[in-house]
């Protein structure tokens, strides 16, 4: 046979055992696919920019699995034609052979080595792609809108808001990966039948160890300098009279000197604290265990620890302190309107000077809007409408700082109430300090006490030193220079 015949035959045994619809349509979905998703890689490189999320599930994920699907159903269509014409009783399509000697055949599978190649690397640049792209914050934040709206709308106004959410939610390596993707997939079919919390519940039941996630960056024993901490108030007063508060955080770890700060307290080369809670959100602490440095353990429990029935001690887990147990919202927190107010007034985004304007403000985040797009229709007009009936001059003279005054007051409402998820002001507790929840005051609240009779201190000075409270204009401030 002649190198043009074994050509010939080859070609026609393809075409007779690819003619079949399974076949064709495998064809069509991976050429199609194929074309599609390296068009798009190739017009990503010459001209980068932010892909949208759905259309980034369409072009990473669903034309990948397209492709993979093409490719599958050609050999299936071909198997599923042998198969029929061999129940049938007709005789199978002979099968050619190959003889490597000849430089056509040679050609012939050299064209399908190229063209597996190509499908291979099409097929792993698509998963690179793919699993680049479920990493992202832009599709955990913003594919399922309704959803992560309010946990991406706080992470981006966070100071961990250039770090990506793989590297605390999900961590390294592949087994990481494959847990994730498998949480995923349940929480894509909550989402699809509206399954899902309202809000999301914290804290995450399985967020990685600190030690993997906040102390690659935070040495928490290292830390040696205490912190100074300035805030601002404004009262509900038509002056909105501002008064300052001025103290220093011991947040250090071991320092030199000998002394031990907050960090070097609660954490340690090893496990310093644990402690018992009765309830999901660790904000009831009855009991704590605490490991002196000769290494014995001591427990310090409430009255109430006492008398908890033995079916609710049951259910109380223990848990060993880690960062999240006091920075539980590190990068997803929510303000609480007054102290939102605060920030903005003493930022200068609105102005002091227009009478009431804290008191007012207030008054419009605490009302119950329906949803988010009600709040920001109704906040600006009746901001605005409050000065133009009660202080009319006020209004035709500092227009301009009543708009601003009311979009800021908008701004503040939707990055913290999301009334479709049932996310309001102290959904999410907030355990740094003392003022926006419980907090340190879970333990440190002087009721926690020892077999010897030592308690856990709840006194001002065991975290920081008060130089100033609530004063019109802190001394302490000129003597530090600070203006």
């Amino acid at each position: 046979m002649s190198l043009g015949e074994r050509v010939r035959d080859l070609t026609r045994l393809a075409f007779q055992l690819g003619n079949n619809w399974m076949t064709l349509i495998g064809a069509a979905l991976t050429t199609s696919s194929s074309f599609v998703l390296v068009w798009f890689w190739f017009m990503e490189l010459t001209a980068p920019r932010m892909v949208h999320p759905y259309m980034g599930i369409l072009l990473f994920l669903i034309l990948p699995a397209l492709f993979v699907i093409g490719l599958i159903l050609i050999p299936l269509g071909i198997l599923r034609l042998r198969r029929q014409r061999k129940l049938a009783g007709e005789a199978p399509l002979p099968l050619q052979a190959v003889d490597f000697k000849h430089p056509g055949v040679r050609r012939l599978l050299t064209v399908v080595g190229v063209l597996t190649f190509i499908n291979v690397s099409i097929l792993g640049t698509a998963g690179l792609k793919g699993v680049e792209y479920m990493d992202s914050n832009q599709f955990c934040g913003l594919t399922c809108h309704t959803v992560m709206s309010p946990e991406y709308t706080a992470f981006l106004g966070s100071p961990h808001s250039r770090v990506g959410c793989a590297q605390c939610h999900i961590g390294h390596g592949a087994p990481a990966l494959v847990r994730a993707k498998i949480s995923g997939t349940r929480q894509l079919f909550a989402v699809a039948f509206g399954t899902y919390s309202r809000p999301i519940p914290s804290p995450v039941e399985h967020l990685r160890p600190a030690r993997e996630t906040c102390e690659e960056c935070h040495w928490p024993q290292k830390f040696s300098n205490d912190k100074l901490i300035i805030r601002t108030k404004f009262a509900e007063d038509e002056a909105n009279s501002p008064t300052t508060s001025v103290l220093l955080l011991k947040i250090g770890g071991h320092t030199a000197n000998g002394t031990t700060g907050i960090h070097g307290r609660h954490l340690d080369n090893m496990e310093r604290i644990s402690y018992l809670t009765t309830d999901r959100r660790r904000q009831e602490i009855p009991k704590v265990i605490y490991r002196e440095e000769n290494g014995t353990l001591t427990e310090y429990v409430t009255d109430d620890f006492k008398k908890l029935p033995k079916e609710k001690l049951a259910q109380a887990t223990t848990r060993g302190m880690d960062c999240i147990d006091c920075h539980n919202r590190p990068t997803h927190a929510f303000q609480l309107p007054d102290r939102a107010l605060d920030k903005a007034m003493a930022e200068k985004r609105m102005s002091t000077e227009l009478p009431f304007l804290k008191k007012k403000a207030l008054e419009l985040l605490k009302v119950d809007y329906p949803d988010q797009k009600s709040a920001a229709a109704k906040i600006p007009v009746d901001l605005a409408e409050y000065y133009r009936t009660t202080y009319p001059e006020v209004y035709k003279q500092k227009r301009a700082q009543v708009d601003t005054a009311g979009e800021v007051v908008k701004a503040i409402y939707l990055r913290n109430v999301f009334p479709e998820m049932k996310i309001t002001w102290g959904t999410h507790p907030n355990n740094i300090g003392h003022e926006e929840a419980v907090g340190c005051f879970r333990c440190h609240d002087g009721g926690h006490t020892a077999a010897d009779g030592r308690t856990i201190k709840g006194d001002c000075d065991t975290c920081h030193t008060l130089l100033a409270q609530d004063e019109k204009d802190p001394k302490i401030l000129k003597d530090l220079g600070v203006n």
